[in-house]
């Protein structure tokens, strides 16, 4: 029985991404809006990326925090919308077993590093507002980027550890409900036993958000509750700051709970459409909100690209 199981999973050279297939009568709609977004996002975090590097007066702890909350978006980004609007435009719905795992591998690298970012950049703005004076010692510009390696050089390891306990499994199925890759879907393939795969998985996902929304919701209130004794100008600053972090943050929050609740829990008569668009949705409205939220509300960021965009517009003429 082992060998046969072996032998079924050595022929396995290829995963058919079903989500592919059920929203294949839309490519001409839904290829060119992935292209968009693709392009909309990158273009964003570009700029902000370029505009953070080269202005001086935005070499601060939270410009810099999210520089790298966008180069990590683009990871993200990267790693799923051009190979959907290829695949659609193509009519592939199939993808190779390494590449399968490369996307997964990615995207839950860009995942997992959202949600420690974004922990970080709450606590960064709690310092600023709750420590003023000793902000710049505490938080100095290099600290984001220290903060920015120690993350993924975790991370690389816990997901490496993730891949390598799915690569140890025997697969007698190829059709994933999903059109992308990630380990859950991955894993339900499998014909042996997953349980070591599953409580690593919640021990790792568990832990982590318990960790960071305590971390984040901590900072938060302390940031509210400190506002309140703020004079009026200093105040609107602080909580103008305080909303932009909370608005990406629920958005990543939303998506991060509607994609986990649908790979972990089995919806019995669910139809395969419903598996289909909440990752599609859910995963394009993570990876493009970022860009476009602290390039719009962030006044000072803003102001710069605009200006930036201006002198871009000007050489061209």
């Amino acid at each position: 029985m082992s060998l046969s199981l072996q032998n079924v999973s050595a022929t396995i050279t290829n995963f058919v991404l079903v989500g592919l297939i059920e929203i294949e009568s839309f490519r001409y709609v839904c290829a060119p809006l992935a292209l968009a977004l693709f392009s909309i996002t990158l273009f964003m975090s570009s700029m902000i990326v370029y505009t953070t590097w080269t202005e001086k007066s935005l070499h601060e702890p939270m410009y810099i925090f999210i520089c790298v909350l966008v180069i990590n978006g683009m990871v993200g980004n990267a790693s799923y919308y051009p190979k959907l609007a290829i695949d659609l435009l193509s009519r592939c719905s199939t993808i190779s077993f390494t590449g399968c795992f490369f996307q997964s591998f990615c995207i839950q690298l860009y995942g997992n590093c959202e949600m420690y970012f974004f922990t970080a950049m709450a606590y960064d703005r709690y310092l600023a507002v709750g420590h003023p004076l000793r902000y710049h010692i505490l938080m100095n510009n290099f600290t984001p980027l220290i903060i920015a390696f120690a993350i993924y050089s975790c991370l690389l390891v816990t997901i490496t550890v993730s891949i390598l306990l799915t690569l140890r499994l025997t697969f007698c199925e190829v059709n994933m409900n999903n059109i992308y890759c990630e380990i859950a879907a991955i894993q339900q393939l499998a014909c042996n036993d997953i349980t070591v795969n599953i409580i690593y998985g919640i021990t790792l996902t568990l832990s982590t958000i318990i960790a960071c929304v305590l971390v984040i919701m901590y900072s938060y209130i302390r940031t509210i509750v400190i506002c309140l004794k703020l004079s009026t100008e200093s105040s609107q600053k602080a909580i103008h700051t305080l909303l932009t972090h909370i608005l990406a943050f629920s958005f990543y929050v939303v998506t991060l709970l509607f994609v986990t609740l649908r790979s972990r829990i089995n919806w019995g008569s669910t139809s395969t459409n419903f598996h289909v668009i909440i990752p599609l949705i859910g995963t394009s409205i993570a990876i493009s909100a970022n860009p476009l939220i602290y390039g719009i509300r962030t006044k000072a960021l803003r102001k710069k690209i605009v200006c930036n965009l201006q002198k871009m517009v000007g050489k061209t003429k």
